[in-house]
């Protein structure tokens, strides 16, 4: 199937990008449709998913995330994450705010998967990763980057209370749902 791009701009221009797109594009009955779509520009991400051996738990962020006020409090249990800069290769990335925001030294780290956040409104994809570590790897400091005004702790969860809490709905966040998800399918 086929689609052009007939006209392109900006129409946000601030932390984030917003998009506005005039597109043509083939329907599955062969005839076509013009239509306005925007996109918010977020860029591609980073996420991981870490296992701790020695203590047989899975280790998640908290952190206040302004959108999810409407449903609780603001606090939210995530997988490390990150934003990838111009250029920048996405191991080194995850890497990097692995020691960012909770401490650790990762070594070995597998690829699980790359998905799109939403893609009806956005262009963020994100690439899962997953690694294993012990509680001896926690070699920096972590809890965010101050100057990006970062307050993330670090929770680890029991593997076995990480099910029930799944089975509870108290992970909301879609990334660390298809980390778990992953985990309780390939590792457990």
């Amino acid at each position: 199937m086929k689609y052009e791009i007939i006209e392109e701009k900006i129409v946000f221009d601030n932390f984030f990008k917003i998009k506005k797109a005039k597109i043509k594009h083939e329907l599955f009955d062969s005839n076509t449709i013009e239509v306005d779509r925007l996109s918010f520009e977020r860029g591609d991400s980073v996420a991981i998913l870490i296992y701790e051996k020695d203590t047989d738990s899975l280790l998640f962020t908290n952190q206040f995330r302004y959108p999810t006020i409407k449903e609780k409090d603001g606090w939210i249990l995530e997988l490390t994450a990150g934003s990838i800069e111009a250029k920048e290769e996405p191991k080194q990335r995850v890497k990097k705010e692995v020691e960012e925001e909770i401490g650790y030294n990762v070594t070995e780290i597998e690829f699980i998967s790359s998905f799109f956040v939403s893609p009806g409104g956005t262009s963020e994809r994100i690439l899962l990763y997953y690694s294993e570590v012990n509680s001896s790897d926690k070699i920096f400091k972590g809890g965010g980057m101050k100057y990006e005004k970062e307050d993330i702790q670090l929770i680890k969860i029991g593997a076995k209370e990480v099910i029930q809490q799944f089975k509870d709905n108290k992970f909301r966040d879609a990334k660390t749902i298809i980390g778990i998800q992953w985990f309780l399918t390939n590792k457990i």
